[in-house]
């Protein structure tokens, strides 16, 4: 039995998505279907099919990416939300580009609103990495100090590195010009990590490279209609709940640039009494990271018809 007090909303960031996320949700219910149609209409795009068909390398592309992500997630947030009214989590955070979609579970921030902001976010964020090229790479093994202290022996005041996804204990992923990651990589094995390997993107994401999509960004963001939360929204910023719209502007004013502190914003949710996570849309990574982070903390996910029918036996 699930308890509303003691479960968090998650919502899944770029990396989760697939070739027919959430196409069965859509078979199945007109509440997740009119999700999609409504996505297709503001965008005026095809979303769904690029969701649901493909190519992947379209669906890749981070300007369809990030929205498509956003749609699934807020398809089985509304579809949740329909089936089981009374139910209102204790708190909610997304990864990355995820905190829009929880920004909409927050009530802080209407559907549309969020589509046409996130298909912004994937385009400038896109721009600015063909004007400032860079990568990302994943290590594991070494804590957050020790690659902290990896990214300033990397770094040259032109070839900047840094820590841009703390994941979970163990995996953090770090983002910056090529040079400096290059040298950050050699640096992470001679101190020990058990892996240190290049991603596969073109785009230094929350580093100081995202800084010219970063001001775009922001513009967006003071005329979008925000509001203060109806539930605790945990920032990836700084790990602690967003109370206001001025907090709201904080941190997604920086969040481009900045760190994504997913280990702490768990840990926090954790503190205030949160034993089970859902996470809603496309995968399972989230859920995968929470066992990482807390080996006694519940994760399920609801992307898929199964997802539900599972679900419908724990309420």
């Amino acid at each position: 039995m699930l308890n509303p007090a003691q479960t968090a909303f998650l919502f899944p960031g770029q990396g989760s998505q697939a070739i027919g996320m959430g196409a069965q949700l859509a078979e199945v219910y007109p509440e997740a279907r009119r999700v999609f149609a409504e996505a297709d209409e503001i965008l005026n795009l095809e979303l769904s099919r690029i969701a649901w068909e493909g190519p992947e390398e379209t669906l890749n592309d981070t300007i369809n990416t990030q929205p498509a992500l956003l749609v699934h997630s807020v398809a089985s947030l509304r579809l949740f939300q329909s089936l089981y009214p009374d139910f209102q989590p204790a708190c909610t955070a997304g990864h990355s580009m995820g905190e829009l979609s929880a920004l909409v579970c927050a009530g802080s921030l209407p559907y549309a609103s969020a589509l046409s902001l996130v298909r912004l976010r994937g385009a400038v964020m896109k721009q600015a990495g063909e004007q400032n090229p860079g990568g990302m790479a994943a290590i594991l093994g070494l804590d957050i100090p020790a690659l902290e202290e990896v990214c300033r022996q990397a770094s040259q005041p032109d070839e900047q590195v840094q820590v841009a996804n703390d994941n979970c204990p163990g995996q953090v992923v770090i983002s910056g010009a090529n040079p400096a990651l290059d040298r950050a990589l050699e640096l992470a094995k001679q101190a020990g990590a058990k892996r240190a390997v290049k991603l596969a993107v073109s785009i230094a994401a929350h580093s100081k490279l995202m800084e010219p999509a970063q001001q775009t960004f922001n513009r967006a963001v003071r005329t979008s209609p925000l509001t203060g939360p109806q539930i605790p929204i945990v920032g990836n910023v700084t790990a602690r709940p967003l109370e206001d719209v001025a907090a709201i502007h904080a941190d997604l004013e920086a969040q481009l640039t900045s760190r994504v502190r997913w280990t702490e914003s768990i840990q926090w949710m954790i503190s205030q009494g949160v034993t089970t996570f859902i996470e809603l849309g496309s995968g399972n990574v989230l859920t995968g990271l929470l066992k990482r982070i807390d080996r006694e903390a519940q994760g399920y996910t609801l992307s898929t018809p199964e997802d539900f029918a599972r679900l419908a036996e724990m309420l």
